[in-house]
């Protein structure tokens, strides 16, 4: 028993697996009691300025009143109950949400409990669909390189083949086709001989292929890879020439993370699948939706199956979707495209000089996302445990120094950031 009432490191060092480490020498965990606003509280008393969102999800801060307040009622009605047979308010009342504020023609919802697992299910519905109209050769996926698309197998399968999970399970998992990864600028000029290396692998494979998974515009967890909208505009184009469906993964860039509400918006184009996460509880609580179109959703509907052939247990969860529901509410009432370009102008203002150190390789900025590029890998738990000292928690991976900062950071949390990044250069 731990009489001292503080959080035992020891047992969480010995028992509890932490995402991507060792149990032989595992990164350092710090011990965190309370969160509030764009702060995370340190058994310590120490007080870090949130640079990652946890992980890009906290929109609009940590233990914000109204949502909480949505949980806290929720609860007294339901905290679960099974989306088999049965349906509830927040659940149909976050789908008209949903509908409205994503493509048009996005019509139908499957909710699901986490963002990896809304891209098996958009995975499954493209097999599906093509099994329901007779079309049994289209068994492939496209992808891209660099791509980053959850951790469970289907998922895994379509992320980089050379520096994600996807090689240590070589054998496992499903293979899949790559096309290059972008290398047009988002704000750059677009360079057209992109498209005809895309279109030569559409040519070749879309007998086999299914559908075209990507992260519109933004690749997050494979590099950061801003690229430009054109290259998304042709991506669709080519389904369309092809007879392939495309899967937009927007589980990172939705809810107005790179200045659109979703990433698509960009490119002015549609998607026949788009699975959302992440943001969409605020942070609060996991969940995930997978949208498709009537055309979609009522092909896969005629086929032998006659059915989606998939259900998690905590599907459409009233506390999640109640508490998803408030979060929109939040960032639909608020002035949120000219607080996104706040954060960028402040973003491109302070961080895009630091181009300028010699251990810098690269800054890129779009909406309410920042990068340092290093010329060399980064020593994490040594970056981690500097920025600390200076009050700031960020979570750098390969060579990048990067931030996802909740909407509500302020310019001068924002510059405290950058100041400490400084000094790691």
């Amino acid at each position: 028993m731990n009489i001292n009432n503080t959080i035992d490191l020891d047992f969480d060092k010995n028992h509890l697996w932490h995402p991507y480490t060792s149990m032989i020498n595992p990164l350092p965990v710090y011990p965190v009691t309370h969160a509030s606003g764009v702060h995370i509280y340190l058994e310590n008393g120490e007080k870090l300025l949130d640079g990652m969102a946890s992980w890009w999800s906290v929109l609009h801060g940590y233990n914000h009143p109204i949502l909480n307040e949505a949980i806290k009622e929720q609860v007294d009605q339901m905290s679960h109950v099974m989306f088999g047979g049965l349906t509830h308010r927040p659940a149909v009342e976050l789908g008209k949400k949903l509908i409205e504020i994503t493509p048009p023609s996005l019509t139908r919802i499957f909710f699901a409990d986490s963002g990896s697992v809304a891209v098996e299910v958009a995975i499954k519905m493209a097999m599906q669909y093509w099994q329901s109209k007779g079309i049994n050769t289209k068994n492939k996926l496209m992808a891209l390189s660099k791509g980053y698309h959850g951790d469970t197998f289907a998922a895994m399968s379509v992320c980089d083949p050379v520096n994600s999970m996807h090689s240590l399970y070589k054998g496992f998992l499903p293979e899949h086709y790559f096309v290059p990864a972008p290398t047009s600028r988002f704000n750059d000029a677009f360079d057209g001989s992109e498209i005809k290396v895309l279109e030569q692998h559409f040519a070749e494979h879309h007998n086999d292929v299914a559908a075209f998974i990507l992260e519109p515009i933004v690749q997050n967890a494979g590099g950061m890879n801003f690229y430009h909208a054109n290259y998304l505009k042709a991506v669709r184009e080519l389904c369309n020439k092809y007879n392939v469906l495309l899967i937009c993964d927007e589980i990172a860039t939705g809810f107005g993370r790179t200045g659109k509400m979703f990433a698509v918006e960009h490119a002015d184009i549609e998607p026949d699948i788009l699975c959302i996460g992440k943001a969409i509880t605020g942070g609060y609580m996991t969940l995930s939706a997978t949208l498709t179109s009537d055309k979609i959703a009522l092909g896969i509907s005629e086929g032998e199956a006659g059915v989606m052939m998939h259900g998690p247990t905590f599907m459409a969860n009233p506390l999640a979707c109640a508490v998803a529901n408030k979060s929109i509410e939040l960032l639909l009432e608020s002035d949120w495209q000219n607080t996104i370009s706040r954060i960028e102008t402040c973003l491109k203002t302070h961080l895009t000089p630091l181009v300028s150190y010699d251990s810098v390789a690269d800054v890129r900025i779009l909406g309410a996302i920042g990068v340092v590029e290093m010329k060399h890998p980064v020593d994490v738990a040594a970056v981690q445990k500097h920025l600390i000292s200076k009050g700031v928690w960020l979570r750098p991976f390969g060579k990048l120094i990067y931030m996802m900062p909740p909407y509500v950071m302020q310019d001068e949390e924002l510059i405290q950031i950058i100041d400490a990044i400084k000094t790691m250069l």
